[in-house]
């Protein structure tokens, strides 16, 4: 099964409930073209009309992840032949960094399973994944800065900080600098570090962790710890755990949680 793109992006279910999603250039590391970042975008939208993937890991086939924009063919897409260079850079700029907020709003957590470089756009995704498991081989860094244009681009200047916190976000967005997966792992980027060749394998663990919660609690888990990232208050944080606690538990799901516990059992969650 593809996600579109002439098979630049590989979207397959690998286990029940879990959807292995694969950037698929490997002679390019990964680089975004037009055909892979089109690929995501079909991919993510599979993903949100089927409910019956619980679970997406994200990786790279090869030896990288992600190695961000592929600079010598662009992303492009066809619509930009006939704009000015400043329509089309904006054109192209919004489509890639609109990825982000696209797998933010997706009902699925996604896990990064990253291999080898996860660089400028390749850093993006890893950020905008809910949880992060890297391979001895990964290396992350913010390119952008490296060629000539802002350290801040698709979303890292907002993500980054938030997830290993300022102090550190800011130097890595000034500097530009490589960071290995021992380094990762120690600022809290990653969850883990893995032997190459078992990344995919570790995240699918985690996966199956998922997998094992119900449906519906997991989708709410997803939505209300992104959106408690901008709210500007503990109140106002519990307010929206309320809401959600509340409604979650008008699900069928609660009733068979607590059925399997009384009877000593795993639960047979139905999403309904």
């Amino acid at each position: 099964m593809n996600g579109g793109g002439d098979g630049a992006v590989r979207l397959e279910r690998v286990r029940p409930g879990i959807a292995l999603l694969t950037l698929n250039r490997p002679a390019r590391l990964n680089a975004m073209n037009y055909d892979l970042v089109r690929g995501l975008y079909d991919a993510f939208d599979e993903l949100e009309a089927d409910l019956s993937y619980r679970v997406v890991v994200l990786t790279g086939e090869g030896r990288g992840f992600c190695a961000g924009l592929d600079l010598t063919e662009g992303a492009s897409p066809p619509s930009t032949a006939k704009q000015g260079r400043a329509q089309a850079g904006l054109t192209v700029q919004k489509m890639i960094a609109g990825l982000v907020p696209r797998m933010r709003a997706l009902p699925q957590p996604i896990i990064a399973a990253v291999n080898g470089a996860a660089s400028g756009g390749g850093l993006a995704l890893s950020l905008a994944s809910d949880v992060r498991v890297a391979a001895q081989s990964a290396r992350f860094n913010v390119a952008f800065i490296r060629v000539g244009l802002s350290g801040c681009d698709i979303g890292v200047s907002w993500m980054l900080p938030r997830l290993i916190g300022a102090s550190r976000a800011f130097e890595l967005l000034l500097t530009g600098r490589l960071i290995d997966a021992g380094e990762a792992d120690r600022i809290g980027l990653v969850t883990r570090v893995v032997p190459d060749g078992e990344v995919v394998e570790s995240a699918l663990e985690s996966a199956e962790l998922i997998v094992s919660n119900s449906p519906f609690g997991v989708r709410m888990t997803k939505e209300v710890m992104w959106s408690q990232l901008e709210i500007g208050s503990l109140q106002a944080g519990i307010d929206l755990e309320n809401r959600t606690q509340i409604l979650s538990s008008f699900t069928g799901d609660l009733t068979e949680a607590m059925a399997a516990f009384a009877e000593k059992r795993p639960a047979n969650f139905t999403d309904e």
